[in-house]
């Protein structure tokens, strides 16, 4: 099958560039309101059935009108610190990874970082790959700690329900808000760690927020238009995420020097049900191996690959020795692989 690198940018990478760092830790937030499908059909044209069928999604969590994600980001945070035994002191950088940041000005990372008293650690907004943000942020994280750093702390969080149209059923349904952190430090065990990785980008404009930037600043006119909520083709992001998901696992894994069949668990973007059964009947991988949130959390944009390795984790299904893969695609389109050993 031709992958859509063809018409892209993707990162072509020496199989052999593993970087020996570990996922010390991990925890996620859930904000405490949950709206089920059946709350939805009160004020979209739209059903429990149609919901289920489409997306696979039951209910999915809602942030309070008084907090924003920076609080989901500490939320996550702190419980990650805990969980890799590292106090905020110890952390070189702080990367949030969200395209709903607290506010254009100051950055979210910032605010994060003097919430949690990491008074060292730089602090880095990844924000423009939507769901793809995560797996950006740790690659970036993966070679600041090649370089310099002892200790970095990745947090994914996004808050839809603020971007999307409460009166919009295509966009309604499908997001739930979240957070989900890794530390990530230094050394691993001989083989282990970041074996490789596949980026690749496409632009288009199927997934967008048109206003509020340069090209079409915030006026009155903006606002009446309702350009600030984000749009989005179900179809394209079908076809594109399809495509793009199996070949990017399948170039991620052939760069470790791995065989598919090879990866013991499958973390992937919590998008939709009928998405990740696509990529995983593509890939000829059962789908018990591609632990599933969304049911339960709707699509939280790039939280959802956290929120699927934080399960894993704390079920410990994850072994010493085991191989694991991180994928996601975000508006752009930008979608990337993550492959690792576990120490």
């Amino acid at each position: 099958m031709n992958g859509p690198e063809e018409a892209a940018g993707n990162c072509a990478l020496d199989v052999r560039l593993t970087l020996p760092i570990t996922v010390a830790g991990s925890g996620i937030h859930l904000p405490e309101t949950v709206v089920t499908n059946r709350q939805l059909t009160e004020t979209l044209d739209t059903t429990d059935e149609w919901i289920v069928r489409r997306t696979g999604i039951r209910e999915r969590r809602r942030l309070a009108p008084d907090q924003a994600v920076s609080d989901m980001c500490v939320a996550a945070g702190r419980p990650a610190l805990l969980d890799a035994g590292l106090t905020a002191a110890d952390l070189d950088a702080v990367i949030v990874a969200s395209y709903t940041g607290d506010q254009p000005l100051p950055s979210t990372a910032l605010i994060v970082k003097e919430q949690l008293g990491a008074e060292r650690a730089l602090p880095l907004d990844v924000t423009q790959a939507a769901c793809a943000n995560g797996l950006q942020a740790i690659l970036l994280a993966a070679h600041l700690l090649e370089v310099s750093a002892r200790a970095v702390l990745v947090i994914a969080a996004d808050c839809a329900s603020r971007v999307t149209d409460p009166l919009e059923r295509t966009t309604g349904v499908f997001f739930g808000d979240a957070a989900g952190a890794v530390v990530l430090t230094r050394g691993a065990a001989a083989g282990a760690g970041l074996l490789s990785w596949d980026f690749g980008s496409k632009l288009s404009y199927d997934v967008e927020i048109p206003a509020g930037g340069s090209r079409l600043p915030t006026s009155v006119n903006t606002v009446a238009d309702r350009t600030h909520y984000l749009r989005m083709d179900g179809r394209a992001v079908w076809e594109t995420a399809t495509r793009a998901l199996p070949h990017s696992i399948r170039t991620a894994v052939d760069r470790a020097g791995l065989t598919v069949a090879d990866i013991d668990h499958f973390f992937l973007h919590q998008a939709n049900l009928n998405i990740l059964q696509a990529a995983m009947a593509e890939l000829g991988v059962p789908m018990e191996r591609a632990p599933v949130t969304l049911d339960r959390l709707g699509n939280t944009g790039s939280a959802g690959v956290f929120t699927a390795l934080h399960q894993a984790r704390t079920e410990h299904r994850v072994g010493a020795g085991d191989t694991y893969l991180l994928s996601a695609i975000g508006a752009g389109f930008q979608w990337g692989t993550l492959c690792f050993r576990h120490s």
